[in-house]
């Protein structure tokens, strides 16, 4: 240890031996995948996309979301069986919820806000012991009922945002703990009968 200055120590450094051809170390900065404007980004650009179609979804959200729970029943019928009706009412609130992020998603054209919030709440429908294929055949019926409300160009920031969620739901659905219905023989197999 070296003195520098009065009673500080500084560790004394030692020469490193570098080939002439090797590339510096790379550093990875955690920080530069932020948007956030105190880091000295810009902040996200809510006009980027199609506002006033996200204002007409979130004016139409209440119904845009029962739509989307009907058409999910539709394409899972075992939906209206499994769920009781607090559950189906639970869905429907989060599906709200949903419309919201998406009409982020479609204002400033991009997905990351349907990513982020699908990112989010996975854990807590996996404690819920929600299935994932659950919240994806949700997304597809929102998908359908959001897009009978948006005009035909407006639609592709719904279809990449919808995308980005489902991609969210499918990695969590891999992960150990999923509450889809298993194989019942490997189920006997993992129990250690």
């Amino acid at each position: 240890m070296q003195r520098s200055g009065p009673g500080r120590r500084r560790p004394r450094r030692l020469p490193c031996l570098r080939l002439p051809d090797a590339r510096p170390p790379r550093t990875v900065d955690l920080l530069a995948v932020s948007h956030h404007p105190t880091l000295g980004h810009h902040p996200p650009d809510m006009t980027a996309g199609f506002p006033i179609a996200a204002e007409r979804l979130k004016r139409a959200r209440a119904l845009v979301a029962g739509r989307a729970l009907e058409i999910a029943v539709d394409l899972d019928p075992t939906l209206s069986s499994r769920y009781d009706e607090p559950g189906l009412r639970h869905l429907l609130r989060d599906l709200e919820t949903y419309i919201d992020r998406l009409c982020r998603s479609i204002a400033s054209g991009d997905p990351r806000w349907t990513r982020e919030w699908a990112d989010w709440v996975s854990p807590v429908y996996r404690r819920r012991r929600v299935p994932m294929a659950d919240l994806i055949t949700l997304s597809e019926g929102l998908r359908q009922a959001a897009a009978s409300v948006l005009e035909r160009g407006e639609r592709e920031p719904l279809q990449l945002a919808v995308d980005d969620a489902i991609k969210v739901f499918h990695w969590y659905g891999r992960l150990a703990g999923d509450a889809r219905k298993r194989n019942p023989i490997l189920d006997f197999f993992y129990r250690g009968a």
